[in-house]
């Protein structure tokens, strides 16, 4: 156990070392180059993370490792619970229909494909091809580590999904303002709204993305990307049946219920009664971004470049596929459930 009294001392001292790592990741994201860009303290931990495991993490006391451990698994539960407060169903129902139609295709659509792509034509072992399918289909970062709660799969498989999202998540944030400016992506602002929200990976890239174009445009796409991010929920949920269900060792079929996820609704659902003053939500969702970031440089920690090969380059090409699908298939879905629903 992490906390028992022989190794509460040292599940501490790596706690701390993960709280410290943090920190500098978190002090770095507000500097002026990475709020320009929309990089978020999540994805600042991770490559801090990634680079002490290359460097320097062979001088790191074993014994500190549980305290690793407990942040990619406790404290990335506690994250996405508290995830809950940037979320009210008042937000999703002013998007109508259309937006949140539009968004259940997206996420439906974007996880089929990318499992048979990933499974089916390039050979991906299950968990990699889900995780970087859930990455692209609903919220980047947050949800891969979700999904990894569920399928207790290696962290290098997280690190390899985290760095494909980020990578085509960036590269959306920039691309969907130009083309939208070059008269590319004839929607108008409410439309364009949903579009970015139901499409591009991370919520600071979609704020981004929509700020670029304008303030309504960014509203609307932030409201449906709360509606993805809502859907992590269900999306969950089927992911830990199927692992019970079909994946299961040992012959063993119990039930893998992601109770994180359950309560990360029940949160939402109060958050939307508006009862805790305003201020009080900013600094909860203040907290949750540091929680985040320490869960993200923890698994930045537990991962080696060696253990890339053989991976790292078809989760590469499975979320350029992915990503070439949500701006062309994204597009069309936006169309369909703007003229239609």
């Amino acid at each position: 156990m992490a906390f028992s009294q022989l190794n509460r001392p040292h599940t501490l001292n790596g706690l701390l070392f993960v709280f410290l790592l943090s920190f500098v990741a978190f002090t770095l994201a507000q500097l002026p180059f990475f709020t320009h860009f929309a990089i978020s303290p999540l994805v600042v931990g991770i490559v801090l993370g990634m680079i002490y495991a290359n460097s320097l993490r062979i001088h790191l006391p074993k014994e500190w490792d549980k305290g690793i451990h407990f942040c990619t698994k406790n404290l990335l539960r506690a994250g996405i619970i508290l995830y809950g407060f940037r979320i009210t169903f008042t937000q999703i129902q002013s998007v109508g229909i259309s937006g949140f139609m539009a968004s259940i295709l997206v996420v439906t659509l974007t996880l089929l494909l990318g499992y048979f792509i990933g499974v089916k034509v390039l050979k991906l072992d299950f968990e990699t091809a889900i995780l970087t399918s859930v990455g692209s289909a609903i919220c980047g970062a947050a949800a891969v580590l979700a999904a990894e709660g569920v399928l207790k799969n290696e962290s290098y498989k997280s690190a390899v999904a985290v760095g494909t999202v980020v990578l085509f998540g960036t590269v959306a944030m920039f691309l969907y303002p130009l083309i939208y400016q070059l008269g590319w992506i004839p929607l108008d602002f409410k439309t364009e709204g949903i579009y970015i929200g139901a499409t591009i990976h991370e919520v600071a890239q979609v704020v981004g993305a929509g700020s670029a174009i304008d303030q309504e445009v960014a509203t609307n796409a932030v409201i449906v990307k709360m509606i993805r991010v809502m859907l992590l929920v269900p999306v969950l949920m089927i992911l830990g049946y199927i692992v019970s269900k079909f994946l299961s060792i040992s012959g063993e079929k119990k039930m893998v219920i992601p109770w994180f996820a359950v309560f990360f609704i029940m949160v939402a659902g109060f958050n939307s009664l508006n009862l805790l003053p305003l201020v009080m939500v900013e600094k909860i969702n203040l907290l949750d971004t540091f929680i985040l970031t320490m869960a993200m440089s923890a698994l930045g920690m537990e991962t080696s470049f060696a253990k890339f090969k053989g991976v790292g380059g078809k989760a590469m090409l499975l979320a350029l596929i992915l990503f070439i699908w949500l701006i062309v298939g994204g597009f069309f879905i936006t169309k369909f459930c703007t003229l239609y629903m």
